[in-house]
């Protein structure tokens, strides 16, 4: 059995360690099946009529699963999970990211203006607006820069 790049490195390297780290943090225990050795020694047995048929990915899989599981739940869109960074930044955060992009901080370390940061800041708190992606590269760069500037 060949192994892939993803068994190699992405998997242990980045998914696997983050599953990892986010349950034990909440103390919880997880289980990922299909990387059992055995169970992926049949999946590379398998013909690939059985993995894909009619443009339908995991049709095996598929099959099975209808068996025993209600199709609504096999057949819907992938739903990925994301930290919630921009509530934390309007609570426990808060107090971090508002000394790090205090107006007279930006202003006096000179590489970004401060008026469309508050701006942002502002808007993000107030709830109306979600500006959690421009505000942590902000932060991002602001940490760094405490850090090693």
């Amino acid at each position: 059995m060949a192994v892939t790049g993803d068994a190699l490195s992405y998997l242990p390297d980045d998914i696997l360690v983050k599953v990892d780290r986010a349950a034990m943090a909440v103390g919880l225990e997880t289980r990922s099946p299909f990387l059992d050795h055995r169970v992926a020694a049949v999946a590379w047995r398998l013909p690939m009529a059985m993995k894909i048929r009619a443009g339908t990915s995991k049709w095996a899989l598929r099959q099975l699963l209808y068996q025993h599981v209600p199709r609504e739940l096999i057949e819907r869109p992938k739903a990925g999970f994301a930290i919630p960074i921009g509530q934390w930044l309007r609570g426990p955060l808060r107090p971090w990211a508002a000394e790090l992009l205090h107006p007279d901080r930006l202003q006096r370390e000179g590489y970004l203006r401060p008026e469309p940061i508050s701006q942002l800041w502002q808007q993000h708190l107030s709830g109306r607006y979600d500006h959690t992606t421009k505000l942590w590269t902000v932060l991002m760069w602001q940490a760094w820069l405490e850090q090693w500037g």
